[in-house]
């Protein structure tokens, strides 16, 4: 049976600064059994003596109602398992990654497809791609120009990814954000190929 602590904390369930044991001092309590099953209201006498024949702590996992709500759990174990759950969650978390990608509206059929293969590069390794149009001059009056070349290229690369921000005039440029799909599976970046995070012309 874990003896109470004052370095002893909640998790999900349980109140920030969780009592438990001894050092719940109310009367009575709403208690809870190990596998959630409701026993009723009991005496915190008799809660805390369930709690020792079964070999586990009293907690307060709802110290605002009335009569406080308790569970019977090993809190040590549940701390434990909260901490490794916490770990899981932070290390599946993907880093999101915003890449960029600069065209001209004028582009020579060579040079589009090696921006395109960089944006593919860019979806298949699960990183976002923001896409601009840079306009020069007398260019700026034909915004159609780079509108069907981001339409071209969101097409081009409709199985790795989708347009998660239509394409929309910002300045002399136009900017479009490529997202890839959830159910890509990313590949690893090379380590001697390393990223960068914009492509220059």
């Amino acid at each position: 049976m874990t003896a109470p602590s004052s370095r002893d904390r909640g998790g999900p369930t349980a109140a920030p600064e969780a009592r438990i044991n001894e050092r719940i001092r109310v009367p009575e309590v709403r208690l809870v059994g190990p596998n959630g099953e409701q026993v009723g209201i009991v005496r915190i006498e008799d809660a805390l003596r369930l709690a020792v024949e079964a070999d586990l702590d009293l907690v307060e996992v709802a110290p605002q109602a009335r009569p406080p709500v308790c569970k019977l759990m090993d809190y040590g174990k549940y701390k434990y398992e909260s901490a490794q759950k916490a770990r899981e969650s932070r290390r599946n978390q993907q880093l999101t990654v915003i890449k960029e990608q600069k065209l001209r509206p004028k582009i020579d059929p060579h040079d589009y497809e090696t921006k395109k293969n960089h944006v593919v590069r860019f979806l298949e390794h699960g990183h976002k791609v923001k896409v601009t149009i840079m306009f020069r001059g007398r260019e700026q009056s034909r915004p159609e120009l780079g509108f069907r070349l981001l339409q071209r290229l969101a097409e081009d690369v409709n199985e790795l990814g989708f347009v998660e921000s239509s394409a929309k005039q910002d300045g002399r440029n136009m900017i479009m954000v490529l997202a890839p799909h959830k159910t890509t599976k990313t590949r690893p970046i090379k380590a001697a190929t390393p990223e960068t995070g914009s492509e220059q012309e």
